[in-house]
């Protein structure tokens, strides 16, 4: 399996240092219509003795013999294409194969007969068949099919809640389940957190009346015991 490259300079590479089995198909060329009908193959490789057209370029339109087939440059040299060099001497101009149409093909290779017979009877032996027309039903079928259709099925959930009965609920379950605490709304739990602190003020102030009242005894008494003591 030979494995493509995707940068040009590998691709350049093989190109111009391929084998002479890979050049010969890179010289494939199309056929004209009439010798597709007569040999029903598409292309074939161009070879000296070969009358082709130019179909694209400067020389568009021209019509020769091929002389010389250059497999070192990918280039093919026609009878009658030629141009003048400043000494006057004249020189085939070369063509890349793929700018040509074969219109005649030299047939005295007997290799090249075999090729063209197989090529054409692979081409009869997969001949592509009509695919069968399908007959469309009349309406009539179509509505009464329609109207036979069975109902759809209730969906499974339905079936299981009618087919489970729920049980029966007691007044004694219905005493047993404690109720819900309501959640204390934001001004209750400031209320509760204000009584707090009020609370412990009053506390704090108790506290310190007390600590007043024993200070001012054990000041009475001090005063009480140094006067008895005079």
């Amino acid at each position: 399996m030979l494995i493509k490259s995707k940068k040009p300079t590998k691709q350049r590479k093989k190109l111009f240092q391929a084998p002479d089995h890979i050049r010969y198909k890179h010289f494939a060329a199309p056929l004209s219509p009439e010798l597709r009908k007569n040999y029903g193959a598409r292309n074939l490789p161009v070879r000296k003795g070969d009358t082709v057209r130019v179909m694209r370029g400067d020389h568009k339109k021209f019509e020769g013999k091929v002389i010389r087939v250059d497999r070192k440059k990918y280039r093919i040299y026609i009878e009658g294409l030629t141009r003048e060099k400043v000494d006057g001497t004249a020189v085939f101009i070369p063509i890349h194969p793929s700018k040509v149409m074969i219109t005649k093909i030299n047939l005295e290779d007997g290799w090249r007969k075999k090729i063209l017979e197989r090529r054409k009877k692979i081409k009869e032996e997969t001949v592509p068949t009509k695919p069968e027309e399908v007959t469309k039903a009349p309406p009539e079928t179509i509505e009464k099919a329609k109207v036979e259709e069975k109902p759809k099925r209730a969906p499974r959930k339905k079936k299981m809640a009618e087919g489970v009965a729920k049980p029966e609920e007691t007044v004694e379950s219905k005493e047993e389940k404690p109720k819900r605490k309501r959640k204390a709304s934001k001004e209750s739990k400031e209320e509760k957190f204000s009584e707090e602190v009020k609370k412990e003020k009053a506390a704090d102030k108790g506290e310190k009346k007390l600590r007043t009242r024993t200070r001012k005894k054990k000041e009475e008494a001090e005063v009480k015991e140094e006067s008895t003591g005079g």
